[in-house]
């Protein structure tokens, strides 16, 4: 975890800086600062349009009765996306970039999903873990409902508890 932290606070901003002065000094000062103000402003009207899709498509999901996992999950890519378009530089503008867009959106929500599953199914030791890989089942069990137990009930009849007043809890008037 500290390498990541190490990268992302240390050596993002050296080499955004590093590639602005590159570009500045071939297209120049003025015409760098331009094109990082009218990046963020192209970023900010792009983040605000995908938002907006983001929150129909939620909302749809909602309607039909489904779980928005995944529209929750593109919120925030649109989130973070805007933010880092929002953020000066060309390399955080990329990423946010990447982010912002339904296909490559779409790609690194696979990627992120198959990774995250990967590594919870070899650290639970599940095989199979993930989307189709226990045919739609929970993982090492039979049963489609996410449970298999073996096991026996017994049904428990309690007196109704009683209320303050005496009465019994079951009061048909």
């Amino acid at each position: 975890m500290l390498p990541l932290v190490l990268i992302l606070f240390i050596a993002v901003p050296i080499a955004e800086l590093w590639l602005l002065i590159k570009i500045g000094g071939e297209i120049g000062l003025l015409p760098t600062l331009a094109l990082l103000i009218v990046d963020s402003i192209v970023g900010a009207a792009l983040a605000r349009s995908q938002s907006r899709a983001a929150w129909e498509h939620f909302n749809r999901a909602l309607a039909a009765g489904r779980v928005p996992g995944r529209e929750v999950f593109d919120g925030a890519m649109i989130i973070l996306g805007g933010a880092l378009l929002l953020a000066p530089g060309f390399i955080t503008d990329a990423v946010g970039l990447i982010l912002l867009l339904p296909p490559t959106r779409a790609a690194v929500r696979s990627f992120l999903v198959r990774s995250v599953s990967k590594r919870a199914g070899v650290a639970w030791g599940i095989s199979g873990f993930g989307s189709g890989g226990a045919g739609g089942r929970f993982p090492n069990t039979g049963s489609s409902r996410g449970y298999d137990y073996e096991g026996s009930a017994t049904e428990v009849t309690e007196p109704p508890p009683e209320l303050p007043d005496g009465e019994g809890a079951d009061r048909r008037g």
